[in-house]
């Protein structure tokens, strides 16, 4: 039987609220790892089926890139069944705690840190903007990284909650994405994957026009 490849997406989908107004979503959930173990990327929505694609490998982590209710709701739910550990940047804990009041994360994602599943390493990169704790997630070894919503195929991530912050997510991008090999592969919280050289190509004129 061949082994698992080291990065694979489930899709799953839900309904969400955001400063009041609800809406249906799909997102990325990505287990990194290899046949014995892995960790998880963003639980979102179902842990059931997040469980059932991570077979019989043990759960390393449960790694969260940000606060927000659609990449958070289903982490608890899967701590419990697969007795693993939450992880998620300080200064997204007010986010966190707007979905699961009275529990904290297990442990802090502190930029520079780094994680280990499966024989992969995945660097940790401070990247708020979308979120003031927004985390991406750099494999070298891989060639890619997984940004959550700090950017995707079309540019940066909404900064337009209350929370948020463009200035400063053209900062992360500027100063810890747009350094990676043209090449790395972007693997973000919703929607296609795309390339560090593809999704930066108009930074600059993002930042000229505050969009």
């Amino acid at each position: 039987m061949d082994s698992p490849s080291p990065v694979e997406r489930l899709r799953t989908s839900g309904v969400v609220s955001l400063e009041g107004v609800e809406f249906d979503v799909e997102n990325n959930v990505w287990i990194v790892g290899d046949d014995e173990n892995a960790v998880v990327i963003d639980a979102s929505h179902d842990h059931e089926a997040i469980a059932r694609g991570l077979g019989d490998r043990e759960l390393m982590a449960i790694v969260c890139t940000h606060g927000h209710s659609d990449h958070v709701n289903a982490a608890a739910g899967l701590a419990d069944l697969t007795d693993s550990p939450i992880l998620l940047h300080p200064d997204d804990t007010e986010l966190w705690h707007r979905v699961h009041p009275g529990r904290e994360p297990d442990a802090p994602l502190l930029h520079g840190e780094v994680l280990r599943a499966g024989g992969v390493e995945l660097q940790v990169l401070h990247t708020p903007g979308h979120t003031p704790g927004g985390v991406s997630l750099y494999a070298p070894e891989l060639s890619t990284v997984f940004t959550g919503d700090t950017l995707f195929p079309g540019g940066p991530g909404a900064t337009e909650q209350a929370s948020s912050d463009f200035p400063r997510i053209i900062a992360s991008i500027r100063e810890h994405l747009v350094s990676l090999p043209g090449e790395t592969v972007v693997h973000p919280g919703h929607g296609e994957s795309t390339t560090v050289a593809e999704a930066t190509e108009n930074l600059e004129v993002w930042a000229s026009r505050g969009f």
